[in-house]
């Protein structure tokens, strides 16, 4: 009998229009089979404020169709203004945080939350050592090899163990801003250009090869992380948890794919062949998972 796995939503990475971000969550909350929703800015609090009116909203209709809610921190505080943000936030919401930052730890110490994708925990020890202060989940960093993920995973006592298994795998967080710079303005002065690129803006070698993705101040593989052929190596691993983070693709059909195979419903290639076939402009990437280059694609 299979485990049963809980699928995350992680938190939307880009700057979306506040009418859309409303409507995605409003759509899953009522199709997406994901037993946990992760809301909040993660890259830039710049964009906070398009939203905060709406978060409201979003948390009440989606605890009432029976999904936990989960609030995420920045993943790189560098202002006075942005670290006492992040402590008010911690503070005044009273479901679990999810810490993308060290510099949170400490206000959390003592209380259940989880460890988001943005904290290098790349072994046994520091995992040991987050449950001790409270963590009850960690998103693995999605760089990890299988053979990183199943000794953690073994060591995890009490620990939900969750892996990063769709979408543009966040790489890295700079105090500059791209997206403003590629567009001649300054980071204070960005003008939110970043909200004209949905899914980032991708990004090509001088000699023309595809490269990256930016996103404000973060950068993206290019390429779709996805694991859903690997969902039965992951789950003889020991993980018991799946990140899917949101696109502008039909994420509903993408998380019933996703439940579809944990539960032992489809098959991990037929899956596949209905994304590549949903998504034909995407390319797909697993390397990182086979201790290869990120952008590979192994046994699919």
């Amino acid at each position: 009998m299979r485990p049963q796995v809980g699928i995350t939503l992680g938190p939307v990475l880009f700057n979306w229009q506040p009418d859309a971000w409303r409507d995605f969550y409003a759509r899953i909350a009522d199709e997406a089979p994901v037993d946990t929703v992760c809301l909040g800015e993660v890259v830039c609090s710049k964009r906070m404020p398009f939203f905060a009116e709406l978060m409201g909203e979003a948390i009440e209709r989606l605890e009432r169709a029976g999904k936990s809610v989960v609030l995420s921190t920045l993943a790189m505080p560098t202002l006075s203004r942005e670290r006492r943000l992040m402590k008010d936030l911690v503070a005044g919401f009273d479901r679990v945080i999810e810490a993308n930052d060290m510099s949170i730890l400490a206000q959390l110490a003592g209380r259940p939350h989880m460890i988001g994708p943005f904290i290098n925990a790349y072994n046994e020890t520091t995992l040991a050592y987050m449950a001790r202060r409270g963590a009850t989940s960690i998103c693995l960093p999605p760089e990890l090899p299988l053979g990183s993920i199943q000794t953690i995973a073994a060591a995890a006592e009490g620990v939900a163990v969750e892996v990063f298994a769709w979408g543009r795998s966040p790489l890295a967080i700079s105090a500059r801003c791209y997206h403003a710079r590629v567009h001649g303005l300054t980071k204070d002065a960005c003008q939110f250009v970043c909200g004209e690129d949905p899914d980032g803006l991708d990004v090509d070698t001088l000699d023309g090869q595809a490269f990256l993705t930016i996103n404000g101040v973060q950068t993206l593989a290019r390429s779709y992380t996805c694991l859903i052929g690997d969902v039965p190596q992951l789950l003889e691993a020991g993980i018991t948890g799946l990140r899917l983070s949101p696109h502008t693709c039909d994420m509903v059909a993408v998380s019933r794919l996703y439940r579809d195979v944990a539960d032992g419903r489809c098959e991990p290639q037929a899956a596949m062949e209905k994304l590549r076939l949903a998504l034909p402009e995407v390319t797909f990437s697993n390397g990182f998972l086979h201790g290869v280059a990120g952008v590979a694609l192994t046994g699919s």
